[in-house]
């Protein structure tokens, strides 16, 4: 597989043990997180969207904090946090950016608010320390369609799913996989991705692969080691 395959960790921290406390799950997540950003997973989608807002704010930031402490360390570390379709999030946490629902509010509407909300930062606090000026803005996509209409909005990436498997949903397939990476806009495959098909989805023309429980479920640096061979 090409060394430039990108990768998307997407967080799930429900799968944990279920006879463990939020705090314990919390804590694991966490170290999930460090140990893809150690790995150079490049995007990592914080999708715990059953938390409160506040429950939600405080493990942002605290998984920002993190991954700014690991790349500060190690330059060559590039991974960037999104929060999942919570803008005001995002900005709160000094996240780099967002992942929108397939119907959830247009990427050139987030722009608009992040680029206000860095504008107008308040406290004498420059905005470029609260956020970056241009948000990466990861829509969902199910169709072809739905991935051009998202490169016209101006999104930076689209991940593409059900490729092989989401329960209750029929997969899209390669075809469509191959369809959607005709859009002008890298293009994620997700859906029941594993060390065996990533390859298919990269011939496909998958810019990368997307997975929770690829990266979640297993040593992380070895999938990466995997995805990513050495010439």
């Amino acid at each position: 597989m090409a060394e430039s395959c990108l990768l998307y960790y997407i967080t799930d921290r429900t799968a944990f043990a279920q006879n463990e406390d939020e705090p314990t799950r919390q804590h694991r997540l966490l170290e999930k997180i460090a140990e893809a950003t150690r790995a150079g997973v490049d995007y990592i989608q914080l999708r715990e969207k059953d938390l409160p807002t506040r429950d939600l704010e405080s493990l942002a930031r605290q998984a920002a904090n993190l991954i700014a402490k690991l790349t500060n360390e190690n330059r060559e570390r590039k991974t960037r946090l999104l929060i999942n379709s919570r803008t005001d999030v995002a900005l709160a946490a000094q996240a780099q950016g967002v992942h929108l629902r397939s119907n959830d509010i247009s990427p050139q509407e987030v722009r608009k608010i992040w680029e206000l909300a860095t504008d107008q930062c308040g406290a004498g606090t420059p905005a470029r320390e609260l956020s970056p000026r241009a948000p990466v803005i990861a829509v969902s996509c199910h169709s072809p369609a739905e991935v051009i209409q998202a490169a016209n909005q101006g999104a930076a990436l689209a991940v593409f799913a059900p490729v092989f498997e989401k329960k209750d949903s029929q997969p899209t397939g390669l075809g469509l996989l191959r369809e959607a990476c005709r859009a002008h806009i890298p293009v994620f495959a997700l859906g029941g991705i594993t060390l065996e098909n990533a390859r298919s989805c990269l011939n496909a023309g998958a810019a990368g692969i997307a997975a929770i429980r690829l990266f979640q479920e297993n040593n992380i640096a070895e999938v990466v080691r995997q995805l990513r061979p050495k010439s």
